[in-house]
């Protein structure tokens, strides 16, 4: 156990893992404002994480910088990344469902790019092979015939514009991430990421005037809101953020790419959907790729 928790890659597996699951588990909660589901789940995940915090302060010190990294991941991650792509798949009259998701296979550009800047991480040909091919594997796994389907309508740039803004919200943030866990705990940044948060999406169910939704929550809701912060939420961040500090962002962000395999799995086990033979040979070159990419990182 003590070597897998010290291995970052296998980490950042581990979690993406667990937010594959995130999606069955969330599926009832879609009749809440998505503002009030991301205060919920942030505020379950900030009051068990609160003894850290508490402590944390007394010994951690951060420096300006450092509070706008984690201030601008907790605002563009925390709250708008997630904002922006429920609201894309809020309009799926408008723009197809599939389309969404190709933009969020954006992600790792964005990330690559702000680990570059921020980071000044390097990138090496070996790296840059497997990148592509892991891309390329994760586009014919979720579209395994190739074609995206774009649906026309008056709110279709809108639509597209918030799925990708999700994706950049998400892609761009990891390297600010990465750039607070360098000289802190990780346990400890989790947990401001989690309040910070909190904070912000409480403000944001001010101000959309969300009050009554919020206060209307079920107990039934209110048990699911703790499952996720147990599995999925605030337990898969912590994991995550433990493998971010000892795994390069070029590196994670391709790792990540593990959602939509299994996604795709989630989906012919529950959903019996099958899997043709594109797909099968794309998560295959898709597992491979990802051997290839994590074996970069020394461990």
């Amino acid at each position: 156990m003590k070597k897998v928790w010290n291995n970052g890659p296998l980490l950042i597996i581990i979690a993406a893992s667990l937010w594959a699951v995130d999606g069955i588990v969330r599926r009832s909660l879609y009749s809440l404002p998505p503002s009030v589901i991301v205060f919920f789940e942030h505020l379950i995940g900030s009051i068990l994480l609160f003894p850290i915090v508490s402590k944390g302060f007394k010994k951690e010190k951060l420096n300006a910088k450092e509070w706008a990294a984690i201030g601008t991941v907790s605002l563009f991650s925390g709250l708008l990344g997630t904002l922006l792509f429920t609201s894309a798949l809020l309009m799926t009259n408008y723009i197809s469902f599939s389309v969404v998701f190709l933009l969020q296979k954006l992600q790792p550009i964005f990330a690559i790019i702000t680990a570059r800047i921020l980071l000044k991480e390097k990138l090496n040909k070996q790296y840059i092979l497997w990148a592509i091919v892991a891309l390329i594997s994760a586009y014919f796994i979720t579209f395994p015939k190739g074609v995206v389907n774009f649906n026309t309508g008056d709110k279709t740039f809108i639509a597209a514009l918030c799925a990708f803004g999700a994706a950049v919200a998400w892609g761009s943030t990891t390297a600010f991430s990465r750039y607070t866990l360098l000289k802190h705990n990780d346990t400890y940044i989790t947990a401001l990421r989690f309040w910070i948060t909190t904070v912000l999406a409480f403000i944001l169910v001010l101000i959309m005037g969300q009050q009554s939704a919020a206060s209307s929550v079920t107990w039934s809701q209110f048990a699911q809101f703790t499952f996720i912060a147990f599995s999925t939420g605030m337990v898969g961040l912590l994991i995550y953020y433990k493998g971010l500090k000892k795994t390069p962002v070029q590196i994670s962000t391709i790792l990540e790419l593990t959602f939509p395999f299994l996604a795709v799995m989630i989906d012919v086990v529950l959903y019996k959907s099958i899997l043709v033979p594109v797909q099968i040979g794309a998560a295959l070159v898709l597992v491979f790729s990802m051997y290839k990419i994590g074996s970069l990182q020394k461990i």
